[in-house]
């Protein structure tokens, strides 16, 4: 994580003040810190949703692939379908036309 360092020093009456002062009664933490530690939170609950968001897109990219894969079977084997029942058809038009040849020689 980044090392923010400041480009000005603190106003000289924050750094007269006396360390109760500048110091959480409840906590005991420097309100200096205090507000660097809310910020950090801030970008972990960020941080936090866009993990839930690219754990989610693992997920729905494995489904996806497995569904492509599904696809891809499919699509070959309607393809060899489809290429029997050309060659099929083929047949058949043969005959009929070798049949009608021959019943035209008659």
């Amino acid at each position: 994580m980044d090392r923010h360092i400041p480009m000005h020093a603190l106003p000289e009456e924050i750094q007269k003040m006396s360390p109760e002062e500048k110091v959480c009664n409840y906590c005991g933490v420097s309100y200096l810190i205090l507000h660097e530690f809310k910020a950090m939170e801030e970008k972990v609950k960020a941080m936090e949703k866009e993990m839930i968001f690219y754990q989610g897109s693992v997920e729905r990219e494995k489904r996806l692939q497995e569904k492509l894969q599904s696809l891809s079977q499919d699509f070959e084997q309607y393809k060899i379908d489809n290429e029997s029942k050309i060659e099929r058809l083929s047949m058949v038009f043969f005959f009929y036309h070798l049949f009608t040849l021959k019943e035209k020689c008659r």
